[in-house]
Formats: C-alpha cells, structure tokens, sequence
C-alpha cells in the first residue's frame, strides 16, 4: 500500500513539475513584439495619450478620390464585393473552428434586431478579430438577410496593408478614411446614402487599437456626430475578455469573448446636432463603462488619473 502510494505521490510531483515547465516554457515563447505592445500601451496609459496607435503598421498611402468606389457602383466593386465576402466567410469559420477567435458568450443580440433603420455600430477596439466578431454576431441576429454591416477603416489599412487582410481591408464592404479633404467628402456621402439606405456601419470610436486591452478608453466625436446627422440610433457594443486554457501563437492565452450589446442610443429631436453628439457620446461611454464595471468587478480607473 505505501509503494502505491509513493509512487502516486511521485506521479503528482511528475506532472505538477510537467505543468511548471510548460508554464515556464509558454511565458519563454511570448512574443517579443507583443510584449513591446503591452509596454507601450501602459506608457500611453500613463500619459493619457488613448488614441494613438502602438502596432507597427505599413506606412499609409494617401487615398485619393479616383482610387476609391464607396458605394461600388463600378462592376469590377461589385464582383470583388461578393468574392471577397465568401472568401471572408470561410475564413471566419476557419478562425471560430480552429479556436483562433472564440466566442463565448452574446448578450442583448435582440438590440441589434429592434432596429429597422440605418444605425452607427460602436466597439471598442483591442484586436484585429474584433471586426470579424462583429460580423459574427451581425450574422447571427438574422440581420444580414436585410441589411449590410459596412465598417470604417483607416487609410493605411486600405492603401497599404499587404496580403489576404489586406484584400479584405480593400472589398469586404469597408469605408476607409483618408487624409485626403477630396476623399473625405465623398467618405461622408457615402456614409449619408448607407445610413438612409437603412445599413449598419460598425465605428471604432476610440480610433486606436490596444492589443487585449480591457478598459474603454474615451471616444471620439465623429461616430456621433454622423449619426446625429442623419438621426439614427447608436448601438454600443463592448466586448469582454477572459484568458482561455489555449495559448496562441504569440505565446500568450487565446481570449474568450463575452459581446454586450446595449440598448439603442436615440437622438433627441429637441437637441441641436451639437448637443444629440455630446449626449450620445456621453450616454455610449456611461453605457461601456458600466458593462466593464459589471463584468470585472472592479471601478473603472485609468493610470494617468493616478499621478
């Protein structure tokens, strides 16, 4: 009996030893550049410098007006559109089957089918996946039968981003903004007709991407103050985050998504422009702010508050 035991005692101490080195091993292949990431993210944070970014992304190219079809009215848009969907299509379920993306949880997925009219999609932006989490749940509320979810990208994204992203960046129904004026107008146009046309456009309006990072950080006006323009609802979603059991190629755990979608945001017809992008902007913070507060359990505190 006490061989048994012993031998039990050192199978334990095997794989508790087994189960340290792989941890030690995990934390030895972290990405050196994703570290990098996370240190930068903590010095902005400290800073309270929120809307820049911190990936080391290919230099934009300036998107001029001739190089760029919003609306696809041109054939060539059109069939590289539907392509370039199928292709996207695949891809996602390759992300979802091979736990590169995973989803864990949709919560208020009935907010996004309440809406009959064009609306500005709000999320926060932490990962190169999250659009693709979007499109996700878009599809699974049943509302692609009726509508599109178009997003809005930076320039560089479009102009100079290499490979399949990059193809997506280009054709999977994307507005890319530009720091051309001649492209900006015909930018806000086209986000005018989709929004009356009754489609969805997905806004970060945080405007930079923090790798994994948890908390909102504070918003930009332009999100709101389109949808003040053409008196259409927001719809805040924030999305959630915990470490899963699988580590990802960068050596760091894949993260489980919980989505929380909001209640609409409407605009006030007794408030001037103005005042609907001030109060949806505040409403939409309050709302981000609350769901991250609720889930983790902890107040909501930046660094740079702290000095």
């Amino acid at each position: 009996m006490k061989t048994r035991n012993k031998q039990a005692s050192n199978k334990k101490i095997r794989r508790l030893i087994k189960s340290k080195e792989n941890k030690e091993e995990n934390i030895a292949e972290k990405s050196e550049y994703r570290i990098k990431v996370q240190s930068r993210i903590e010095e902005l944070e400290k800073e309270g410098k929120f809307d820049i970014d911190v990936e080391d992304d290919p230099p934009t190219i300036v998107l001029t007006p001739e190089n760029i079809d919003y609306l696809r009215k041109k054939m060539t848009s059109k069939i590289k559109r539907v392509f370039a969907n199928e292709v996207g299509e695949r891809f996602l379920d390759s992300l979802l089957k091979n736990n590169k993306l995973i989803i864990k949880q949709v919560n208020g997925i009935e907010n996004l089918n309440k809406i009959s009219t064009g609306a500005i999609v709000t999320c926060n932006h932490f990962n190169p996946f999250d659009c693709f989490t979007i499109e996700k749940v878009f599809r699974m509320s049943g509302k692609i039968e009726e509508k599109r979810l178009y997003k809005v990208i930076r320039e560089g994204n479009y102009t100079n981003f290499p490979g399949l992203y990059g193809f997506f960046f280009r054709n999977c129904d994307t507005l890319p903004l530009s720091s051309n004026k001649r492209t900006m107008v015909n930018f806000m146009k086209a986000v005018d007709s989709l929004l009356q046309k009754g489609e969805f456009i997905l806004i970060y309006p945080e405007q930079s991407m923090w790798w994994n990072y948890r908390k909102p950080k504070p918003l930009k006006h332009g999100a709101f103050k389109i949808a003040a323009r053409n008196n259409v609802p927001v719809i805040p979603i924030f999305i959630t985050m915990e470490d899963s059991e699988i580590i990802g190629d960068d050596g760091f755990p894949v993260q489980e998504y919980t989505v929380n979608i909001a209640e609409p945001i409407y605009p006030d017809e007794n408030l001037t422009q103005r005042e609907n992008t001030e109060e949806m902007l505040n409403k939409n913070y309050e709302v981000w702010k609350q769901i991250y507060e609720d889930f983790y359990k902890i107040p909501l505190e930046y660094t740079c508050n702290k000095k």
